[in-house]
C-alpha cells in the first residue's frame, strides 16, 4: 500500500465499510469525510487505478452503474497497513487525539 496516495488508500477503506457501493456512494462518503466535493475526473481514474493493481474487482449492476469491493489482496493490504499504523498509534493516543 505505500505506493498509493492517500485518495487512494481512503477509496480502499471507504470500499472496505460499504456492501458492494457503487460510484456515487463511494463519492458522497469521501465528500462528508473531505468535506468538499470530488470530481468524477478523480474519483473513477483512481478506482480504476485499484483495480489494475488488483486491490479492488469492479462489478457491473447494469448498463450505466458499477459496483466496487476489495480483493482479497485488497483486504491483506488494508490490514498491514493497520498493523503497521498500530506500531505508531496506540489505541490510547487515538482516543486522547479524538477528544
Amino acid at each position: 500500500m505505500y505506493d498509493l496516495t492517500g485518495f487512494q488508500r481512503d477509496l480502499l477503506y471507504v470500499i472496505n465499510g460499504l456492501t458492494e457501493p457503487h460510484g456515487l456512494a463511494i463519492k458522497e462518503e469521501l465528500e462528508d469525510y473531505y468535506e468538499k466535493d470530488i470530481h468524477h475526473g478523480r474519483l473513477y481514474p483512481n478506482l480504476d487505478t485499484l483495480v489494475d493493481k488488483g486491490l479492488v474487482e469492479k462489478g457491473q449492476v447494469d448498463r450505466r452503474t458499477n459496483y466496487y469491493t476489495l480483493t482479497r489482496r485488497g483486504q491483506r493490504e488494508i490490514e498491514a497497513r493497520r498493523e503497521w499504523e498500530s506500531k505508531y498509534v496506540s489505541e490510547k493516543e487515538s482516543a486522547e487525539l479524538a477528544d
